[in-house]
């Protein structure tokens, strides 16, 4: 009795027959390794967002406290800044004041090197005059380094910013009215600012 077996049709003789279960299993465990891998790539894809999101806000964190040490900074220059300022204006402001004492007390003593000058220029000695006159010249040129200039009076409308009243007279000509006719004491400014007003006669 001869034994019949299912052969299959595409088998030939000599060739191992392959079994369709063993394929299914093999492409299941592609199928798996391929998921299992696009699953890494996603959790590496992830991680890789969390870290970038982590440091995106560190650099955030530190722009805003760099933005705020400069904010500081500049306050600093500024406060700084303004207190040089202050104390150069409040030194400059006493080497004035300084200045201004010590030049108000040696105007007298131009007031009696003009009186000498004009006794002198009366009594027609021209040497002493010529002598006085050096001194008086050289003294006047000093103090005008420093800023000081003497208020022109005599024949200028009165005026209350530079001029005080010393008499008021009838004036001797229509012209003359609400004008300086004559000057008792020399007014003086130093640096934009008046230190002694002119003593004054005004026509009226």
């Amino acid at each position: 009795m001869i034994d019949e077996k299912r052969v299959d049709p595409e088998h030939t003789e000599g060739e191992i027959p392959i079994e369709k279960g063993n394929k299914s299993s093999e492409n299941k465990k592609q199928d798996k390794s391929v998921g299992d891998s696009e699953n890494a790539e996603k959790h590496t894809l992830k991680k890789g967002a969390k870290a970038v999101k982590k440091y995106e806000d560190k650099i955030q964190e530190l722009e805003e406290k760099l933005k705020e040490i400069n904010d500081k900074y500049l306050r600093l220059f500024s406060d700084f800044d303004n207190f040089r300022k202050r104390t150069a204006k409040e030194r400059l402001d006493l080497l004035n004041i300084a200045s201004e004492e010590v030049i108000l007390s040696l105007l007298p003593v131009i007031d009696d090197f003009e009186r000498a000058l004009a006794v002198v220029e009366k009594n027609n000695n021209n040497t002493d005059y010529e002598g006085i006159k050096l001194i008086y010249n050289k003294l006047t040129n000093i103090l005008g380094k420093k800023g000081l200039s003497p208020i022109n009076s005599k024949g200028e409308l009165f005026d209350t910013d530079f001029h005080e009243a010393f008499t008021i007279i009838p004036a001797p000509s229509e012209d003359m009215k609400n004008k300086v006719i004559d000057e008792i004491q020399k007014g003086y400014i130093l640096n934009g600012k008046v230190i002694r007003f002119a003593r004054v006669v005004v026509g009226q």
